[in-house]
């Protein structure tokens, strides 16, 4: 491969002004797996004999129905990304990056990670024409493969995203309990995505990360760099210098992106924003340490 992803992501983590923040991401690590011995694996209905403890509260309240928890003891923990690769993921972040080159940074550091602790990793990934599922492995040329798979495909002419259409195929692959990690443009909140989330968080456990889209009405430049990558719309510039549509635009962002977080954390799942390369590895600490305490 003639761009090693994994070295850049490495060299991200190396550096030595960052040594400390290194430091900080490895050993946060384990909060994400709570550390168990016995792993989650599905749920079941409650039969007589089943210990109350064992109850998934939550679960029986969405449901409707009393459900329990099974285990069973695996070694090694399974760490499953989920990536957008349509052209939404070809777009620049709030902080001037490709969102793409993001999403390799995040999956490469938490991969990375995992390997060092003995840990497998897997790729989903997917847009509106194709998807596909990297099975579980253990080894960094593995990793670097699913990095390219999850960069290399995309394209502001490729096919458009469809994370809705990504996380039902895995909904519907997947057998047993993973430890999902979503990494997705910008989400509209629909009825549909809901219910998707839902529905992840019953049987597995998930973290949402979500890369923040560029304010188009940021910049003297904004009319001639504002587009949108699905479709043929340009900011027209008597929009790009209205402060009234700018204030409206923040105060709508701020409660989307509320509401997501309100729902994947009242579900149990654990939710961050990147902004920039410079914003990827305190983000994750500040996750990982969020999960540590909820989950202690």
């Amino acid at each position: 491969m003639a761009d090693p992803l994994l070295t850049r992501v490495k060299s991200k983590l190396h550096l030595t002004a960052r040594r400390r923040v290194t430091h900080a991401l490895d050993g946060q690590y384990r909060s994400l797996q709570h550390g168990r011995s016995m792993d989650f694996e599905d749920l079941r209905e409650y039969t007589t004999g089943d210990e109350v403890k064992d109850i998934d509260w939550n679960a029986t309240a969405r449901l409707g129905t009393t459900l329990v928890k099974r285990y069973h003891a695996e070694r090694r923990h399974r760490m499953l990304f989920v990536v957008d690769r349509g052209r939404n993921m070809a777009a620049q972040s709030d902080g001037g990056t490709e969102k793409r080159m993001l999403a390799v940074l995040i999956t490469g550091i938490l991969g990375y990670l995992a390997i060092r602790h003995g840990d497998e990793v897997a790729l989903a990934t997917g847009d509106a024409e194709s998807h596909r599922l990297m099975p579980y492995r253990t080894s960094e040329r593995e990793l670097e493969r699913m990095l390219h798979e999850a960069h290399d495909h995309v394209s502001l002419d490729g096919p458009q995203s469809d994370l809705p259409g990504l996380l039902q195929h895995i909904r519907q692959r997947l057998r047993g309990h993973h430890f999902l990690v979503v990494i997705a443009d910008e989400t509209e909140l629909t009825d549909e995505i809901q219910e998707l989330i839902r529905r992840l968080t019953v049987q597995h456990e998930l973290v949402w990360i979500e890369i923040a889209d560029a304010n188009p009405l940021a910049g003297g430049n904004a009319a001639s760099l504002s587009y949108d990558v699905s479709g043929s719309w340009r900011m027209p510039s008597l929009l790009a210098q209205n402060e009234q549509l700018a204030a409206e635009l923040r105060a709508n962002e701020r409660n989307r992106t509320r509401r997501l977080s309100a729902l994947v954390t009242e579900l149990g799942a654990s939710f961050a924003r990147v902004h920039s390369e410079e914003d990827v590895m305190p983000a994750l600490i500040e996750l990982l340490k969020r999960r540590g305490r909820t989950h202690a």
